[in-house]
C-alpha cells in the first residue's frame, strides 16, 4: 500500500523535443493513415506549420521522464504495476520540432479490494517553450 502522504507530490519536470521521424513512426504504429502525420507538404496544405503530433503521442513522451526516483519514493514496485487509465485535455496542437515541458504531480492515491489494489493518479501539464499550455494528461497507475 502506498502512503497517501504523497498526494500533491511534484515530480521532476523534464523537456522533450518532438522529432519528425518519431511522429511518423508513432503514427504508423497506431495505424494512422492521414498524410498530415507523414508528409510535411500535406501538413502545410492542411494549414499546419509542420507535422502535427498524432493523438495520444504525448502519452508515449511521458515515458521519457529521465528521473524516475519518485516511484521508489512512493514505494512503487514496477514489477507489480499496470496501466489503468489515460485521458487528455488538449489546449492547442503541437508540432514536429517543438520542445515540450512536462510537469507532473500525484493528484490522488486510493485503494480498492481491501488494499489489494492501489491506484495512483498522476496529472501532467504539457507546455511549449513559452510556457503556453499544450495539454493536460491524467493517468492512473494500478499497483497490485
Amino acid at each position: 500500500m502506498i502512503d497517501k502522504q504523497h498526494i500533491g507530490k511534484k515530480l521532476p519536470p523534464f523537456k522533450v523535443t518532438t522529432d519528425a521521424w518519431r511522429l511518423r513512426f508513432f503514427a504508423k504504429a497506431i495505424g494512422e493513415t492521414n498524410p498530415i502525420y507523414f508528409d510535411e507538404a500535406a501538413a502545410r496544405e492542411a494549414g499546419h506549420p509542420a507535422l502535427p503530433l498524432p493523438p495520444t503521442f504525448l502519452f508515449s513522451l511521458e515515458f521519457e521522464q529521465p528521473n524516475t526516483s519518485w516511484r521508489d519514493e512512493l514505494g512503487m514496485n514496477v514489477a507489480r504495476i499496470l496501466h489503468g487509465e489515460q485521458s487528455f485535455t488538449y489546449h492547442r496542437m503541437a508540432y514536429a520540432g517543438d520542445v515540450l515541458q512536462f510537469e507532473s504531480h500525484i493528484a490522488d492515491i486510493y485503494d480498492k479490494k481491501g488494499g489489494a489494489l492501489t491506484f495512483i493518479v498522476r496529472e501532467t501539464r504539457v507546455t511549449d517553450h513559452r510556457g503556453d499550455p499544450i495539454a493536460d494528461l491524467r493517468s492512473v497507475i494500478v499497483q497490485r
